[in-house]
C-alpha cells in the first residue's frame, strides 16, 4: 500500500503572512509601474502618429542605419534619399524633430520590455501559490516581443493603417492582461474588503459600458484613419474645413458619447452610494467620472478647433484609461467580500 504523501502542501496566500504580503506588494508595485509605462507608450504612440513622425526612422531596429540617430542631415550619406527610395520609401527627408520623436518612442518601448521582464521575474513566487499569475505574466512577456515585431512591420509597410491598428490593439491587449494579472495577484487582500452590496444589475451594466467603450474606441480608430486621408489630400492644411469631409461614423461617434457618459455616471453614482467615495472602488468610480469628463472635453476640442494635433493623443489615451478603470472595477468586484466572479482562470 503506497504511503501517503507527507510533503507539506503550499498554503494559499494569507494577508496575515508577512512573506506573502511582501511578495504581493512587490509584484503590485512592479505591475503598476509597468501598466503606467504601457499607457505612457500609448500616449507617445499617439504623439508619433499625430505629428506625422511615424517614418522619422525609415528602418528598424536602426534609425537611418544607426543605433543612435543623427542630429543633422550632414551626418547622413549624401545619397541617403536614393538609398531609401530604392527600398520603397519615396521622398525620405531627414527631419530631426520627427526622427527623435520616433526614436524616443522606440526607447520607451524597449524600456517597457525590461519592465515586463521584471514583472515576470517578480511573478515566479506565484508558481507555488497561484500559477495563473505567473503564466499570464509569461504571456504578456511574449506579447511584448510580438509587439516589437509588429512595430518593425509598421515601418516596413510604410505606415499602413491596418498595421497601425494592429499595433494599437496589441498594446490594448497587453495592458488588459496586465490589469487582470495584477488584480488576481491581490485577490486575497481584496477578499478582506467588505463594501456595501451593489444592485444586481450593476455588473451587467458595467459589462455593457465596457463593450460600449470598446466600440467607441473602434469608431475613433476609423475616424483617425479618415483624418489621415483627409490630411494627406489637403496637405495638412485648412484644418478648419476638415470637418466637412468627415464620414458619417464621426457623427455616430460624437452622439454615442452621450450614451456612454450617462451609463458610466450611473455606475459611478451606484459605487459612491453603496460603497462610499472613500473606499477603493468608490475612488475608482470618481477616477472614472473624471476621465470621462476629460475625454468629452477633449472630443469637443477636436471637433470645434479643427482636430489640433496635440489633442489627438490625449483623446486616445483617455479612452484607453477609461476602459482600463472599467476593467479594473470589474475584476475587483469579482473578489471583494470573498466573491469569485471574475471570468475564466479560476482556482
Amino acid at each position: 500500500m503506497p504511503r501517503p504523501d507527507s510533503r507539506p502542501k503550499p498554503e494559499p496566500f494569507s494577508p496575515n503572512n508577512m512573506t506573502d504580503t511582501v511578495i504581493r506588494q512587490r509584484f503590485l508595485r512592479m505591475g503598476l509601474i509597468t501598466i503606467m509605462a504601457v499607457y505612457f507608450l500609448i500616449a507617445i504612440g499617439g504623439v508619433v502618429r499625430a505629428s506625422g513622425a511615424g517614418m522619422g526612422c525609415p528602418d528598424w531596429p536602426t534609425c537611418f542605419g544607426q543605433w543612435i540617430p543623427p542630429l543633422e542631415e550632414s551626418q547622413l550619406p549624401a545619397n541617403y534619399q536614393q538609398i531609401y527610395a530604392e527600398r520603397g520609401y519615396a521622398d525620405t527627408r531627414f527631419n530631426p524633430v520627427k526622427t527623435w520623436t520616433e526614436y524616443g518612442n522606440r526607447l520607451v518601448g524597449a524600456s517597457i520590455g525590461i519592465l515586463i521582464l521584471l514583472t515576470l521575474v517578480y511573478s515566479i513566487p506565484f508558481l507555488r501559490r497561484d500559477k495563473p499569475v505567473f503564466w499570464l505574466s509569461a504571456v504578456v512577456f511574449l506579447l511584448i516581443g510580438f509587439q516589437g515585431w509588429l512595430g518593425s512591420q509598421v515601418v516596413a509597410s510604410n505606415l499602413k493603417p491596418a498595421m497601425i491598428t494592429a499595433h494599437m490593439v496589441t498594446a490594448f491587449l497587453i495592458v488588459s492582461l496586465l490589469i487582470y494579472t495584477l488584480t488576481r495577484s491581490q485577490r486575497d487582500t481584496l477578499r478582506q474588503l467588505r463594501p456595501g452590496v451593489l444592485p444586481d444589475r450593476f455588473n451587467t451594466v458595467l459589462g455593457i459600458a465596457m463593450a460600449m467603450t470598446l466600440l467607441q474606441i473602434a469608431m475613433g480608430t476609423q475616424i483617425r484613419e479618415s483624418v489621415d486621408v483627409i490630411a494627406l489630400d489637403l496637405g495638412n492644411a485648412n484644418r478648419d474645413i476638415w470637418r466637412e469631409h468627415f464620414p458619417v461614423i464621426f457623427y455616430i461617434h460624437r452622439s454615442f458619447s452621450s450614451v456612454i457618459l450617462l451609463t458610466n455616471f450611473w455606475l459611478v453614482w451606484m459605487l459612491i452610494r453603496h460603497h462610499g467615495w472613500h473606499t477603493l472602488t468608490g475612488r475608482f468610480g470618481i477616477g472614472l467620472a473624471s476621465l470621462l469628463l476629460c475625454a468629452v472635453l477633449s472630443g469637443i476640442t477636436l471637433d470645434r478647433l479643427g482636430f489640433p494635433a496635440y489633442i489627438q493623443p490625449l483623446h486616445l489615451l483617455l479612452a484607453n484609461l477609461i476602459f482600463g478603470v472599467q476593467f479594473s472595477l470589474r475584476m475587483m468586484l469579482g473578489y471583494v467580500g470573498g466573491r469569485e466572479q471574475e471570468p475564466g482562470l479560476s482556482g
